[in-house]
């Protein structure tokens, strides 16, 4: 997947989850910040990010801040984007777990949420994606903060499965240093038993590492789950 044109700049501040103060082009400016978690191992002041000019007319801010520079490479931060990759991968038959599906629809009702995607063939497929921009050490960690929603999630999957359907919780790892994937079970207790309760029951867990490399990002490999 190729990325629009970007600025870069440099990050002073975050006056709420869904704002950045930066640096761009000599001037100060407000970004929109378009992933809610912490991201308090990324967005430090002075980190170098980058930004892409806003789109819409009428918007309060001019900027949308999309990636962050870390020791190993840059990391994106767009929660807008691990649907894409996924859906990318699937149109180019890119992913063996996934082989056979030739269509799917996005925004899936089933119970009480909106899961991300429903293939559909033989035995129809539930997905949700994740995505994951956290590394310690190597591991990759979701989520980094408390997520209800989430928990809730794996719970629909988990019932998906109960009623014959095929369900995956896929975590899409956008982070270059990431070698292994485990729930953050010190951020979300909550969050990693109920992913491994769903494990249990049936229900698939995938993480996949999305390689950002000059303007493209796209899934580079399968990463190895510790998910009990």
């Amino acid at each position: 997947m190729l990325l629009d044109a970007w600025d870069e700049g440099v990050f002073l501040a975050r006056p709420n989850r869904f704002l950045a103060e930066v640096v761009v082009g000599g001037r100060k400016e407000l970004a929109h910040l378009p992933d809610p978690g912490r991201l308090t191992e990324l967005l430090r002041a002075g980190a170098e990010v980058r930004l892409q000019r806003a789109r819409s007319a009428g918007r309060s801010t001019s900027w949308t801040l999309i990636g962050v520079r870390c020791s190993q490479g840059w990391v994106n931060i767009d929660s807008r984007l691990p649907n894409a990759l996924f859906e990318e991968a699937l149109s180019e038959s890119r992913l063996e777990e996934f082989a056979g599906f030739s269509s799917w629809r996005r925004e899936a009702h089933f119970g009480g949420s909106v899961m991300d995607f429903l293939l559909q063939g033989e035995q129809d497929c539930l997905v949700e994606v994740k995505g994951c921009t956290l590394v310690q050490k190597g591991v990759a960690l979701f989520p980094d903060a408390p997520t209800t929603r989430g928990a809730r999630h794996m719970g629909e999957l988990q019932e998906a499965c109960a009623r014959g359907l095929r369900a995956c919780a896929v975590f899409m790892v956008k982070h270059p240093a990431a070698r292994l994937f485990r729930p953050n079970r010190v951020a979300d207790p909550s969050f990693a038993q109920a992913l491994s309760k769903a494990v249990e029951a049936g229900v698939e867990a995938y993480a996949y590492l999305a390689s950002w490399r000059g303007r493209e990002i796209r899934i580079a490999r399968r990463l190895p789950a510790e998910l009990a």
